[in-house]
């Protein structure tokens, strides 16, 4: 079922003439803007790869992949229910949560006709109690109802590898390996492994040599 937040979310990005869930051919376009393909993707990129290489063929394309920065958690008593609580969520997202989902995504991006958007959004999500019996699962058993888009905050762009170099940290050793990343993203190692391997494959970096197990790179020539 379409939550709000992707029916929000094409509602923002729909300018003026555009059609909303429009067959072309095997698929459906979430937006269909005059000059532009628009498919929005809370979920997995992976999930709409093969979709968007195919789109990519004929079409100009914007992908939306929202983070959510902050999140509010609406518990309601019962579906459609009164609320019972809320409470904001200690998870926030950073634009640095791309990477986990661009790992499937480098055979697509980047490409020249396509277009990566990232906003950073709060949400509202809702939700309701589960069918657990058992005590100890009553915190971890619910269903969401429904996510709602509250506000847009900061919006990414990318259309090239070198687009992705504003998310790493300046300046980076030459060469540098995950270590580095690791520590002047204060993320834990394999994440930087994940960034490292997601430059390497869109062409934003290249590989030049070890330091021990570790491997080196700099930044490609045309980044």
């Amino acid at each position: 079922m379409e939550t709000s937040l992707h029916r929000q979310l094409k509602q923002l990005y729909a300018q003026d003439g555009a059609e909303l869930e429009v067959p072309l051919g095997d698929y459906r376009i979430d937006v269909v803007n005059p000059d532009v393909l628009v498919e929005v993707q809370h979920g997995s990129l992976a999930a709409i790869r093969d979709k968007i290489a195919a789109l990519l063929k004929q079409h100009q394309v914007l992908v939306v992949k929202p983070i959510v920065a902050r999140k509010r958690i609406v518990k309601l008593r019962r579906s459609g229910g009164p609320v019972v609580s809320q409470r904001w969520s200690p998870k926030r997202g950073t634009p640095l949560d791309l990477f986990d989902e661009l790992v499937y995504f480098t055979r697509v991006f980047p490409h020249a006709t396509l277009t990566l958007e990232v906003p950073l959004v709060q949400v509202e999500e809702r939700r309701y109690p589960g069918h657990g019996r058992r005590r100890w699962q009553r915190d971890k058993d619910f269903q969401v109802e429904d996510l709602q888009l509250v506000e847009v905050g900061d919006t990414y762009r990318f259309n090239t590898a070198a687009d992705l170099l504003q998310l790493l940290p300046h300046p980076l050793p030459e060469p540098f390996h995950t270590g580095h990343l690791a520590q002047r993203l204060n993320v834990q190692r394999w994440v930087a492994g994940r960034i490292a391997y997601c430059m390497r494959q869109t062409g934003g970096t290249i590989e030049v040599g070890k330091q021990g197990n570790a491997k080196l790179y700099k930044l490609a020539p045309a980044a």
